[in-house]
């Protein structure tokens, strides 16, 4: 249940769990844990990296990284030590610094992502408008909220925050909230349950 291709290297103590697949030209190094059910393709794994239940293809990852489970790394992507790739998160053709977090259920394309940054649930590079394909570019240490979109091409500030739900498409000075989401307005008394039955 287990597929290691002829070209493939496995430093010392790693351990390799069944229903993975390594092939191509794909190096792993040492107390790496690969698997269940992982795949890795033309890729280049550091020392004491963890990846679970996830796709790695032609992309380089960094020392002391955790990826998965159902992480996708997709080609042209440099991960650098310390990353956390969580559930559900797929990168592509993007730039990883050293100790950032995509924990879960986010997208993260043509970007250059500085180093300690936290990438919040729900949140996504817009980098396609439907003909051409552009940057997203965050500074260290910077802070997406939850569910944020950042529409490419757009430069995130070292140090600067950005609020839950936001939808960014201007460039936020480093160390700088920014808040991107219409006010809430709440109607009282709107009872909606009986005007829903009323139209029955």
């Amino acid at each position: 249940q287990t597929y290691i291709g002829a070209d493939v290297k496995i430093g010392a103590d790693t351990i390799l769990y069944t229903g993975s697949i390594l092939k191509g030209n794909t190096t792993i190094g040492s107390d790496c844990v690969i698997g269940p059910s992982s795949e890795i393709e033309n890729c280049e794994v550091g020392d004491g990296t963890v990846l679970r239940q996830s796709v790695a293809v032609d992309s380089q990852i960094g020392k002391g990284v955790t990826i998965g489970p159902f992480a996708h790394i997709r080609p042209q992507s440099q991960i650098s030590d310390e990353v956390r790739v969580g559930n559900f998160v797929e990168i592509k053709k993007s730039v990883i610094g050293k100790g950032s977090k995509a924990s879960h259920l986010g997208y993260i394309g043509d970007a250059e992502i500085g180093e300690g940054v936290n990438f919040s649930c729900g949140s996504i590079t817009v980098n396609y408008d439907g003909k051409n394909k552009f940057k997203t570019t965050i500074g260290d240490h910077a802070f997406i909220g939850c569910n944020s979109n950042l529409i490419a091409p757009v430069v995130i500030g070292k140090g600067a925050m950005i609020a839950a739900g936001s939808t960014i498409n201007k460039d936020v000075p480093g160390n700088a909230l920014s808040i991107a989401r219409s006010r809430q307005v709440n109607k009282e008394d709107y009872d909606y349950f009986t005007k829903l039955n009323h139209t029955k």
